[in-house]
């Protein structure tokens, strides 16, 4: 019984302590403890809109997404399959981009990794990682790729092209093409 008073007591003196006039000034949430490894926040099923003046320029979609601060602002690192979608002047989609983990900054340039395949009329590009440039709508890799078109196969040590696939430049090339 003597217990049973103790915690009693001892509960109402935490509740109690609770209680008092509310603070007239307003604290901020204490963020100290979140270093450069920890994530602001974290999401699932993420979803991401690129806009330029308003328009919806892509999505980006993701299993898992969390944000970073770091030196040079937020950065959106992504992963648990990753499919960006870009969208030409109309909203119609132009250029797939699948991987298996992704980096978003705050000037909305994109880097993928892992398993990178980019489709966009009828060519498909295979390399470990790109960067989608914002500023130019370029694509680049410095990595072994593969291009694949209904004609033709080229490999090479990296490449640049424009966000459509339809302008491209392969470095140290060699590839198969097929004549009629």
């Amino acid at each position: 019984m003597k217990r049973v008073a103790v915690l009693f007591l001892h509960g109402i003196f935490i509740i109690a302590s609770g209680c008092g006039e509310p603070s007239s000034e307003r604290r901020s949430p204490e963020t100290s403890f979140i270093g450069i490894n920890h994530p602001v926040q974290e999401s699932w099923s993420v979803k991401i809109s690129l806009t330029e003046a308003g328009i919806k320029r892509g999505i980006i979609e993701a299993g898992h997404g969390a944000e970073y601060r770091t030196n040079q602002g937020n950065e959106h690192q992504l992963d648990n399959g990753i499919r960006v979608t870009f969208f030409d002047i109309s909203g119609n989609p132009t250029t797939t981009i699948t991987a298996q983990k992704a980096v978003i900054h705050d000037n909305q340039d994109i880097e993928a990794q892992g398993n990178v395949v980019i489709t966009s009329s009828g060519t498909i590009i295979k390399t470990e990682y790109i960067k989608r440039t914002s500023k130019d709508k370029m694509i680049r890799s410095d990595k072994l790729v593969t291009i694949i078109k209904p004609d033709e196969t080229i490999t090479g040590q990296g490449f640049e092209s424009d966000q459509t696939l339809k302008k491209y430049r392969i470095f140290r090339g060699s590839g198969k093409a097929f004549i009629k």
